[in-house]
Formats: structure tokens, C-alpha cells, sequence
């Protein structure tokens, strides 16, 4: 199957502007000053959640001014579908992480099945504490645990298909500057 890229640049062209490049910018600078009060002599291992986490990690840890050791790992529930409640574990957490603070950084709190799988994991293998980073918190009440929140969250968006700022739209956009709501969703 090919990809439509008149599809693909029409949903850019048509969609909401949520959150613009300007807010998020001041948003990831708030972050990054209260994560830095939180962390900044724990000597954090901090994992990137791919493919999502990608943009917001590289641009959030640039303004971490302390020390702390970056790594990755690829957990997936959507692949380049809209929605889906499959996790893929493509590359697991391979740091030693016993006994650390780990911090995972990823785009969006969705539903968090990845997120809680991924944090699940850390404790298993014997994080002294979990913490998460999002740009993104979609407000409703469909959290994959009661009440699950994110430590460190960017902003709060409505409950709309998003993409933008590492979060894409079948698998293009994450460059997309600001957050943007596909048009209908």
C-alpha cells in the first residue's frame, strides 16, 4: 500500500491548530525548570520513547542543565494506524537501571498503555523510582489506570486525534511545529 501524500499534506493544511509553536516552547521551558528542582542531584538515567518521544526528548533534555545518562527504548501500541491496543516492544530498555531515578520521556498521555507498560517495566527490573515527562495530556476519562498522570506534563490538550511535536499522522507530521487536531477528529 502507498501513502497518499495529497492526503497527507491535506491534513496538515486543514487541521486545528491547538497549542502553537510559541506555547510549546514556553511550555518545554516550564518542564524543564521543574524537572531540573526534581532531578537535578539524583543522577537520572532518562529513556526516550521512540518514535514519539523523539522531538520533544531532543528538545526538552538540551535544556536539562545537569548531569544525567540518555538512552532509548521502542514500545508501540499503533504502528501507523489511528488507534490500537497492541503493545510491540521493538527495543527494550538494555541500561542498568537498578537501584537509579529513570525518567521516560514521550510525546502524549493518551489512554497510557504504553507509558504504564514501559514505567511497569523500569520498576521490574529495579528503578529506585519511575518518573514520566509528556508534552501532551489528552483530557478524558479512558486512562489505562485511575487517575494516571503523567509527573511532568507540557499541556493539557481535548480529546481529538493529534499530531505534531513527535506525535504523527500515519506516520508523517511528527515535525509538524505546534499540535494540530485532524479535521473531523
Amino acid at each position: 500500500m502507498s501513502t497518499n501524500l495529497d492526503e497527507i499534506k491535506r491534513a496538515y493544511a486543514e487541521a486545528d491548530c491547538l497549542v502553537s509553536p510559541a506555547e510549546i516552547e514556553a511550555a518545554l521551558d516550564d518542564m524543564a525548570e521543574t524537572i531540573t528542582a526534581k532531578l537535578a542531584d539524583s543522577n537520572p538515567l532518562v529513556y526516550c520513547v521512540m518514535n514519539g518521544g523523539l522531538v520533544i526528548a531532543g528538545r526538552l533534555i538540551s535544556k536539562l542543565n545537569f548531569p544525567l545518562e540518555v538512552a532509548y527504548l521502542h514500545a508501540t501500541r499503533y504502528g501507523h494506524e489511528i488507534n490500537g491496543n497492541y503493545l510491540d516492544w521493538r527495543v527494550r530498555p538494555t541500561q542498568d537501571m537498578r537501584g537509579r531515578t529513570v525518567l521516560v520521556i514521550d510525546d502524549i498521555l493518551d489512554v497510557g498503555t504504553t507509558l504504564a507498560a514501559v514505567m511497569d517495566h523500569c520498576i521490574e527490573e529495579g528503578a529506585k523510582e519511575v518518573l514520566s515527562a509528556v508534552l501532551v495530556n489528552k483530557l478524558h476519562d479512558r486512562k489505562a489506570r485511575p487517575g494516571m498522570k503523567a509527573d511532568f506534563v507540557g499541556v493539557d490538550v481535548e480529546d481529538r486525534f493529534l499530531f505534531g511535536c513527535g506525535m504523527d499522522y500515519k506516520g508523517y507530521w511528527r515535525n509538524a511545529p505546534g499540535i494540530y487536531a485532524l479535521k473531523g477528529h
